[in-house]
């Protein structure tokens, strides 16, 4: 009997068949459709495995050597390890594994540098920034006083020139720098000298590329932000969950910005299974990973172009793209609808100085499974074909499962 029974099918179907046959509805689904959400990934048999673990039955707020709870001597190596991992991946004097998602560690790198009703200057959401910058549903948007920057109209490049007059006129108390659907590395470099000159700190959002900076296939912000926030899946690969990467004269501010301001017990399961994908993104293999993803990317958004659809900034340095759809006559939201009726899953996004969405895919899923760009042509020429109505959505969905039956994500 395996060491960790919960992991075994034949368990959850004895005990609960309805749940178990939700679990594996969806693994039928994962295996039988394409992955094209830019957030999404698969994580490996032993990210899974942590995630099932009996750490998940710890109780362990606080941080090692410092926890509320007994029993925690474990769970503190296990801890350790994440953090010792994190930082040796990204060159960071200090690292916070606990936060729960990104959207949580933004908010303890507020808590940590800012006060409510401090000005914050970052990207607008029509351009790509994400609820945390500002959205008024958001905590913050109601808390701070947030100045949007945008991108060139022609270009769809990050204005910088705009960054820097609305640094000077506004003062900002913080800068963000990052982006949910922007395709285009960021220059940090110059982010930093705009907080420098107006005395602001500078927190990146490196939610999407940080998975690519651990393969070496993007810039890395820990050299030039106070703060940076990140997700542990997308492109990295790992759980569902958030980390704060950070310079050591900031390290206490952040860890009690998480604990206790922001959040309770840290998920010792999830910590673990985070020590497993910084290990795996360590290694060669990952970092010939990382730089497929944007190879596949690159072929992607060309195929895309190429048979009639608008991509953002031309193209992309990442794992993630952008496209408008309507030249070919179908709007953004029902183009999505189109796909995901064709067994493509992807997503909408706001596109920038435009009245209709767009389409925003990525990359990492795909080439998790083992696709590389010949696959990438080919899913761009059926992209076009479902949308000027050239292949019907029966006919695409039987070619993306024979597709995806070999790249099963979970083979066996």
């Amino acid at each position: 009997m395996s060491v960790i029974p919960v992991l075994e099918a034949d368990v959850l179907r004895r005990q609960d068949p309805e749940l178990a046959e939700i679990l594996l509805g969806e693994l039928a689904r994962q295996s039988t459709t394409l992955q094209l959400v830019a957030a999404e990934n698969f994580t490996s048999p032993a990210v899974l495995a942590a995630l099932g673990s009996p750490l998940a039955n710890k109780y362990a707020e606080g941080y090692p050597g410092a926890r509320h709870h007994g029993g925690c001597e474990i769970v503190d190596v296990a801890e350790r390890v994440a953090v010792a991992r994190a930082k040796a991946l990204f060159g960071a004097e200090h690292a916070n594994v606990q936060a729960h998602s990104g959207s949580s560690a933004v908010l303890a790198a507020y808590a940590a540098l800012l006060r409510p009703g401090d000005t914050v200057l970052a990207l607008g959401l029509p351009y790509g920034g994400h609820l945390t910058h500002g959205s008024p549903a958001n905590f913050s948007g109601r808390w701070f006083d947030f100045v949007a920057y945008g991108v060139d109209a022609e270009t769809g490049l990050i204005d910088y020139d705009q960054v820097r007059a609305l640094a000077r006129t506004h003062r900002p108390k913080a800068i963000v720098c990052g982006s949910i659907a922007y395709p285009r590395h960021i220059d940090y470099s110059f982010f930093r000298e705009v907080a420098d000159e107006v005395g602001a700190y500078l927190i990146a959002d490196a939610a999407h590329p940080i998975g690519l900076v651990a393969g070496g296939a993007a810039p890395n912000p820990v050299p030039y932000a106070d703060v940076v926030c990140a997700t542990t899946h997308k492109v990295l690969r790992g759980p569902r969950g958030g980390m704060l990467l950070c310079g050591s004269e900031l390290a206490e501010r952040v860890d009690r910005a998480v604990f206790p301001f922001t959040q309770g017990g840290a998920q010792m399961h999830t910590i673990a299974a985070k020590a497993v994908a910084f290990g795996e993104a360590a290694t060669p293999a990952f970092t010939a990973y990382a730089h497929q993803v944007v190879a596949n990317a690159r072929v992607l958004a060309a195929g895309l172009a190429a048979e009639g659809l608008v991509v953002t900034t031309g193209g992309t340095d990442t794992h993630l793209i952008t496209a408008d759809p309507l030249p070919l006559g179908v709007e953004g939201r029902a183009a999505r609808g189109q796909l995901a009726a064709a067994g493509m899953v992807l997503d909408c996004c706001a596109l920038p100085h435009g009245d209709s969405r767009g389409l925003r895919l990525g990359t990492a899923a795909v080439t998790t499974q083992g696709m590389g760009e010949g696959e990438m042509a080919g899913i761009a020429a059926l992209i076009a074909g479902v949308l000027r109505g050239r292949v019907d959505a029966r006919r695409a969905r039987d070619e993306v499962r024979d597709l995806v039956g070999g790249f099963l994500p979970y083979p066996g």
